[in-house]
Order: structure tokens, then sequence, then C-alpha cells
């Protein structure tokens, strides 16, 4: 399994999470919910995800805004409080998800392009071999 694919699912999962408890707790939980979930696990998982090989210039952009993300969470989580905690929580979660999303995405592109070129060569050979025949 890819590492793109392992931590943008666990963004996905991770900013969901906080996202239904936006609204399931009270906002002081809520808050420290975001403050260790899309906080501090997200911009530890992003940070140790920069060290590995491979990620490509797209999931560097997206992990770029991620960590900028998180770190906006863990200030407005001790800043913040009442109903701006929970919308402003709700929104960077929701921006989180939707850089998961972006990131699973352009990994499925990836993936799709390189499938295509793999059946496109066999085709290409199949076809020669038929005309050489």
């Amino acid at each position: 399994m890819s590492t793109r694919y392992a931590t943008n699912i666990v963004l996905a999962l991770a900013s969901g999470f906080v996202i239904v408890a936006t609204f399931a707790f009270s906002p002081n939980v809520a808050g420290w919910l975001a403050f260790a979930v899309t906080g501090v696990f997200v911009l530890a998982m992003t940070a140790t995800a920069a060290l590995l090989p491979r990620r490509g210039w797209t999931q560097r952009g997206l992990d770029g805004a991620v960590a900028a993300l998180a770190v906006w969470t863990i200030v407005e989580s001790l800043v913040f409080d009442g109903a701006a905690q929970t919308w402003i929580t709700f929104g960077a979660a929701a921006g989180m998800l939707a850089l998961a999303i972006a990131g699973l995405t352009a990994h499925e592109l990836t993936t799709e392009r390189v499938v295509h070129s793999l059946e496109s060569s066999e085709q290409r050979e199949h076809y020669q071999q038929e005309a050489f025949a």
C-alpha cells in the first residue's frame, strides 16, 4: 500500500471524526478533541510523512497545506471558545477533509495513468504481433 494513500485515508478519518465531534460534544470538548486529533496527531503524521521518499510534488504541496491547517487548529483550539471555536474547528476539519480527498484523487489519477499506460503498451504489442503474423 502506498504511503500517500495511507496518510490521506488517516487524514480523512481524523478530520471526519472531528467534524462529527464539533456538533456531538460541547465546544470545550470538541476543541480539545480538535487539538489532539487534527492538531497534534495530524501535524506529527504530516511531519513524519514529509521525511518519506517518493511522495511527489503534488502530495508534498497538499502535505504543506495540511500542516498549515494543523498548526491553525492547534492555535484556534487554544484561543477561541464557544460558538466561534465550534465553527472554526468545523471549517478547519472540513478543509482537511477536502485536502484528503484531493490527495486520494491525485493518488488514484497517478495509479490510473500507470495502469492505462501498461494496458496501452500491452495492446500495442498485441496489435504488432497480429500485424507481423
